[in-house]
């Protein structure tokens, strides 16, 4: 069971903090992405952390302006956005993932959260 939160309305260049938090399961036995779907789009990946939580993959539009952590503690996988562009509107799901090749792709996603809404706009 995943959850995600942490969503909201900010105006471009601002930041938020996205959280997937699990239950049910321990966060670090798995592959864990981000995924995103704008408005009217397909969903597209843009970021994953492997079980191990030393591999990171990012989508090229959000290299450099997201970065995905983990805190076991909370057994929570977060995604921190900064730079927000109106691009980025939409909902944010989190998912877990088997395939760390294609972690940015939704073959291998075997467990979906319903996600969180972010709006970007001015």
């Amino acid at each position: 069971h995943l959850v995600e939160s942490g969503g909201g309305l900010v105006q471009p260049g601002e930041s938020l903090r996205l959280a997937c938090t699990a239950s049910g399961f321990t966060v670090g036995d798995y592959h864990i992405a981000w995924f995103h779907q704008a408005p009217g789009k397909e969903r597209v990946g843009v970021s994953c952390l492997s079980a191990t939580g030393t591999f990171k993959k990012y989508e090229d539009s959000v290299k450099d302006r997201f970065t995905i952590l983990r805190d076991d503690a909370k057994n929570t996988v977060y995604l921190q956005m900064n730079n927000l562009k109106p691009e980025d509107t939409g909902i944010y799901v989190c998912a877990v993932h088997n395939q760390l090749s294609l972690c940015l792709t939704e073959q291998g996603a075997l467990a979906w959260g319903l996600g969180t809404q972010v709006t970007v706009s001015s």
